[in-house]
């Protein structure tokens, strides 16, 4: 994937670069109460997803009260629940949305009416999820001597890594990224990101600039839901193109 950027690479970027970012605690709330509902109870040293979501929580600098009235949210009565939806985005791009919500039926509606306005369509379950494999994601910044940087992740417990134009996408078992984030950084390499991914078994490459501008523009109105906790696809473009129309 040379020269490529997907769309992991694309929303860190993003992310990076955007000067408002009201949403993020918001998000990260109900990442940490539907972590406690469905990853295992209180205690993040048993409960991975908990262990991650708030170890991304202070990353964003999210106060400890904030993660204590989610972790607290989760915990009690309160009606969020977790659901999964798949389909066909642009140029039949494969997406998985997750959300957080307490109204299912909205927030249903709402990615329905985005997917047919984006000139796609739902799916049902398993329709796209057979092409994405669970996986953690940290995302590593790159070091001058990047190949001995690989070699030394591989040492660390990476599965996998895919090189970007200035960091280390590196991929490991789901309940192990806390772990081996750990590693990584006592080794002295800066991590930017490490998430809970959805990683293509194959990607799909848009190198018209209408059509990459209309997939971004989908995925990014997908993201900006309230209720959606991410957006996985195997959008593809080149980086030539995205140069283009960023």
């Amino acid at each position: 994937m040379s020269g490529h950027s997907k769309w992991s690479t694309i929303k860190h970027k993003k992310a990076a670069t955007d000067a408002v970012r009201s949403q993020i605690f918001s998000k990260l709330s109900r990442a940490i109460s539907i972590a406690v509902k469905t990853g295992g109870g209180i205690d993040p040293d048993i409960n991975y997803k908990l262990r991650v979501a708030i170890d991304k929580a202070k990353t964003e600098n999210m106060p400890k009260e904030n993660v204590e009235r989610a972790i607290s949210r989760g915990s009690s009565s309160e009606d969020l629940q977790e659901a999964v939806y798949e389909g066909y985005g642009p140029n039949g791009l494969n997406v998985i949305v997750e959300v957080a919500t307490d109204n299912k039926n909205r927030i249903g509606q709402e990615i329905k009416n985005l997917f047919e306005r984006g000139g796609g369509s739902l799916g049902g379950p398993g329709s796209v999820s057979f092409n994405f494999v669970p996986k953690g994601l940290l995302v590593v910044k790159k070091d001058k001597d990047t190949e001995k940087q690989i070699l030394d992740l591989i040492d660390l417990g990476i599965e996998d890594v895919e090189e970007t134009e200035d960091a280390i996408e590196a991929y490991v078992k789901p309940s192990e990224l806390s772990q081996v984030r750990s590693k990584v950084e006592e080794r002295g390499y800066r991590v930017s990101s490490a998430e809970l991914d959805q990683k293509p078994n194959s990607y799909q490459t848009i190198s018209n600039e209408s059509d990459a501008k209309k997939a971004l523009n989908f995925l990014e109105k997908l993201e900006e839901l309230d209720d959606v906790q991410k957006v996985s696809t195997n959008l593809d473009i080149p980086e030539e193109v995205l140069a283009k129309i960023s």
